[in-house]
């Protein structure tokens, strides 16, 4: 396991918790198409506009060289991502626009293979399925690097984040990390935090305590969305996107506890395509290297998660 970090506060975006509300009183959606994120402003379209101009990234030729022809072809890489997932992947103001630091890292890596990175809005649980069946080529979604997942397709890191706790302002439920027996928890469907709060699940019942009630959202924001509005007494998460989540509420939530598990972040690739996997190392550990990289990371405010190599299948627990 790798080493807990401290996540900094974020600085994109400074609306109010005014969507978030919003959002509470529409109700939970499962239709990602249709689930924008918990508070996106027009600040966060501006850093999304600033981050895609930060920096020259060039085209480096033997790199897209890598590229499979077939993939190639159409001068473009389809990529799937769930957009709900701010501020790494959500929807922009213009309701159908993905945009994110996620976003503005795959297109930069795009430019460095001489090819568009088409963002497709998706599911979180049918990203790596899709790989599987060719509807998308590449996967770009927060997907933290796990032995479950390699099995299936390759990853390559470009950042790291951990697990983060959040509850109401104040903690008023008094839910604690080791101990959130008989609270109510909330969690996305396939993700890294589903397996943590089952575990702590199965640890509460053994104990002879009340179990923990896990809700699990299809959308991160709806998650969110029911910590606000007091249907949950908690929620679990990636690191960045909880602290997003407590600014853009204006403080209406709160962290709780230190962040866990700290662990990379890869893009999906199939395992039917491993020059295409070193084609998206080479375009990362090249943005790295000549600082538009950290361009991007430090126009979203999420430079804690920074790496400074990028791996093809990198060991993980």
């Amino acid at each position: 396991m790798l080493a807990r970090h401290p996540y900094r506060r974020l600085v994109v975006a400074t609306g109010s918790a005014a969507a978030i509300l919003a959002l509470a009183a529409c109700g939970s959606s499962s239709d990602p198409a249709a689930t924008t994120s918990a508070a996106v402003t027009d600040t966060a379209s501006d850093t999304a506009s600033a981050s895609a101009s930060a920096g020259e990234v060039m085209k480096d030729d033997a790199l897209a060289a890598l590229v499979p022809a077939k993939i190639a072809a159409d001068g473009k890489i389809t990529v799937g991502s769930d957009a709900s997932y701010a501020p790494n992947e959500f929807i922009d103001t213009d309701g159908s626009t993905v945009v994110g630091f996620d976003v503005d890292l795959g297109k930069a890596v795009g430019k460095v293979l001489g090819l568009e990175m088409d963002f497709q809005n998706a599911p979180f649980d049918a990203i790596i399925p899709g790989l599987d069946s060719g509807k998308y080529e590449l996967g770009i979604s927060s997907f933290t690097i796990n032995p479950e997942r390699l099995k299936i397709v390759d990853m390559v890191s470009y950042y790291q984040a951990g697990t983060a706790w959040a509850t109401a302002a104040g903690n008023p439920n008094g839910v604690a990390q080791d101990d959130a027996c008989g609270k109510k928890v909330a969690v996305q469907k396939a993700t890294v935090q589903v397996d943590d709060i089952t575990a702590k699940d199965a640890a509460c019942k053994k104990a002879g305590k009340p179990g923990i009630a896990i809700s699990q959202f299809q959308a991160q924001s709806d998650a969110t969305t029911a910590l606000v509005s007091g249907r949950v007494d908690a929620m679990l998460a990636d690191s960045p996107i909880v602290a997003y989540a407590i600014q853009q509420t204006g403080d209406k939530l709160e962290q709780l506890g230190e962040i866990s598990d700290a662990a990379p972040y890869g893009a999906a690739v199939p395992k039917t395509q491993p020059d295409l996997a070193k084609a998206i190392q080479g375009a990362y550990q090249k943005l790295m290297d000549d600082g538009g990289y950290t361009a991007v990371l430090d126009t979203w405010g999420v430079t804690a998660g920074a790496i400074d190599k990028s791996e093809i299948n990198p060991a993980v627990q």
